[in-house]
C-alpha cells in the first residue's frame, strides 16, 4: 500500500521560469515575477493571472482523496521494447533514461482511494516520463482501472495529461485505445459513472479514447484537447483556426466538454457530479 501525504505541489520543469537560484519564479501567463513559494502554495496556479501549470499526480492524489486513503494498484508493471525500437536512440535507453529523470517507472498511476467519504477508483497521467504517452504498460493500467471499477461496484476518476500513443511502441500502443474504451464500456453497462478530467494537455490518441467518454467531462481552464495540435491542423487544411482553437473554454462553448474547474474547485466539483449519480 502506498500512501501519500500532504506536499507541496511539483510541476514540469520545461514550463517552469527560475531566478536568483529558484527563489523567483516568471509566470508565462502574466510574465510577472513573483517568489516560487507563492506557486507552491498555491496549487501551481499563478496567484496573479491563474495560469495553472502542470501539477504532479501525487499532489493530483493529495489534493483530491481524502488523507491517507490512497492504495496504490499495478505499480509494478513496466514497459519493454516489445519492437526493439530505434531511433536517434533505442526505446529501452529512453525508458532507463525517463525512470532516471522522472522517479516512476511508467506514465500512469493508479488505485483505490476515497473521495469525501465515498469509495473510488483514481487515475492518473504522468507527464513527467515521456510526456504522458500511453503504451502498452499505461493502456493495460487504464484498463485494469476500468475493470476494478466493476468489480468493486465503484466509480472511476481518471485524469489525463498526454501527448497521445507511444510511438515507439507502434501498433501496440494504438490498441491501447480499444482495449481501455472496451473496459469502459463495461464498466458502462453496470451502470457506474466515469468522470474524465482533462488537463494541460491532453491529445492524440489518449483524447481519441477514453478521455472524452466520460460520463462528464471536465477540464482545466486553457487546457489543450484535441487530436492534432493546431500549428498540424493548420498546416493540413491551410486555415487560420480560431483564436482559442482546442482550449477547454472553445471546447465547452461548442459542447465536447460539459464544465471547466478551477483546480481548487476541482475536488468539490468532482464529490459533487458523483452525488448526482450516486447519491
Amino acid at each position: 500500500m502506498a500512501l501519500f501525504t500532504k506536499r507541496k505541489a511539483t510541476i514540469d520543469a520545461s514550463e517552469k521560469r527560475t531566478l536568483g537560484r529558484g527563489v523567483f519564479r516568471i509566470c508565462v501567463g502574466c510574465q510577472e515575477t513573483l517568489k516560487a513559494e507563492a506557486f507552491a502554495d498555491n496549487l501551481e496556479v499563478c496567484p496573479r493571472c491563474d495560469h495553472h501549470y502542470k501539477l504532479s499526480a501525487e499532489a493530483w492524489i493529495d489534493l483530491l482523496l481524502d488523507p491517507g486513503s490512497f492504495e496504490e494498484h499495478d505499480a509494478g508493471l513496466e514497459p519493454t521494447d516489445p519492437l526493439g525500437f530505434v531511433d536517434s536512440k533505442t526505446y529501452s535507453d529512453r525508458i532507463v533514461q525517463s525512470r532516471k529523470k522522472s522517479g516512476v517507472k511508467d506514465a500512469f498511476m493508479s488505485g483505490s482511494g476515497r473521495m469525501v467519504g465515498r469509495d473510488v477508483q483514481l487515475g492518473t497521467f504522468l507527464f513527467r516520463f515521456m510526456g504522458g504517452s500511453m503504451g502498452s504498460v499505461v493502456g493495460e493500467k487504464i484498463t485494469r482501472l476500468f475493470e476494478r471499477g466493476v468489480e468493486t461496484n465503484q466509480p472511476v476518476i481518471l485524469l489525463s495529461a498526454s501527448g497521445g500513443a507511444r510511438m515507439q511502441e507502434g501498433a501496440l500502443s494504438l490498441m491501447q485505445m480499444a482495449k481501455s474504451v472496451a473496459a469502459l464500456g463495461r464498466l458502462r453497462d453496470k451502470g457506474l459513472p466515469f468522470i474524465s478530467v482533462l488537463l494541460n494537455p491532453t491529445t492524440g490518441g489518449v483524447a481519441a479514447s477514453f478521455a472524452l467518454l466520460g460520463d462528464v467531462n471536465i477540464a482545466e481552464p486553457k487546457a489543450l484537447i484535441g487530436f492534432a495540435g493546431p500549428r498540424v491542423i493548420e498546416q493540413t487544411i491551410r486555415q487560420q483556426l480560431p483564436e482559442g482553437f482546442q482550449r477547454a473554454e472553445f471546447l465547452l462553448e461548442h459542447g465536447m466538454i460539459d464544465r471547466i474547474a478551477h483546480r481548487h474547485e476541482m475536488r468539490a466539483t468532482i464529490a459533487r457530479t458523483l452525488g448526482l449519480f450516486l447519491d
